[in-house]
């Protein structure tokens, strides 16, 4: 009988403020309303705030697994929008540092959980730290998110060579976020294309995904909703629906890559 293995997606950035969050919140809601089963795992660990975004608090969070032998199944959340969340610890240094036997454990308690997901949506953190870089690598796919500030473009691209020059990582996905329009989605796109072709060797870029400007966003923030959920009709819900069927297109490797164990064998057994 064939494994049922999850597609591991990171959602990334090489800075903050471009919407990397409620987009994974977004997302998972629109993956869910598709009758999949998804986990958002929040982690942006020094500034983590999925559970924010969704007006939730969560009781515990993975510290509380490692340090106070919290079942893992009390520390998933579920959301009234059909998927689940994974709060992160407020500060990795506990999770990357575990024992063998809380390695052991954790690997063990995600087991349970493999069969009953078709997604893992990871939140990272934004730019080339450790941690970010720790969680892309772990990834299956790797969505980047982009806006139309030169500074998105520019920490865009340097977060792309870090994980390639340095990591062997060559295939991006490209969301344009926040974007005024469709030219300019094409153009920021461009851009960024232009300079891994020519500074990196060997490099794969595709835009799948362009997220108009939308005040809805913003209201939707202010709700503590996703805007999916609140307006099913607005430009941004119907670009991140379209997103979220393009990744239903992906294929999933039948390997190990893109499984959630291998996402935690990469995460805590790396060199």
């Amino acid at each position: 009988m064939k494994a049922h293995l999850p597609l591991v997606i990171s959602v990334t950035s090489g800075k903050g403020g471009v919407g990397k969050t409620n987009l994974s919140v977004n997302l998972a809601a629109a993956l869910a309303a598709d009758n999949k089963r998804v986990l958002l795992l929040d982690a942006d660990l020094g500034l983590a705030n999925v559970d924010v975004l969704l007006g939730m608090t969560p009781p515990f969070n993975l510290f509380h697994l490692f340090h106070e032998d919290v079942a893992l199944s009390s520390i998933l959340m579920d959301t009234p929008y059909g998927f689940k969340i994974l709060p992160a610890a407020s500060g990795v240094g506990e999770m990357l540092a575990l024992s063998p036997g809380q390695k052991i454990s954790l690997l063990e308690a995600m087991d349970e959980f493999e069969d009953q997901i078709d997604y893992l949506i990871v939140d990272t953190g934004a730019g080339i730290h450790d941690n970010v870089l720790y969680f892309n690598l772990a990834a299956q796919e790797r969505l980047v998110v982009l806006t139309p500030e030169p500074t998105s473009l520019t920490d865009a691209y340097a977060l792309i060579k870090v994980m390639q020059q340095k990591h062997g990582v060559d295939r991006f996905k490209v969301v344009a976020n926040m974007m005024p329009d469709m030219n300019t989605a094409k153009e920021m796109f461009r851009r960024l294309y232009s300079a891994c072709d020519h500074f990196l060797s060997g490099i794969s870029l595709d835009l799948v995904g362009v997220i108009p400007r939308d005040s809805t966003v913003r209201d939707s923030v202010m709700k503590q909703k996703p805007f999916v959920a609140i307006a099913p009709a607005c430009p941004a819900t119907l670009a991140v629906k379209e997103l979220a069927r393009n990744i239903q297109q992906w294929e999933v490797p039948n390997k190990l890559d893109g499984n959630i164990k291998f996402f935690w064998k990469q995460l805590l057994f790396r060199e």
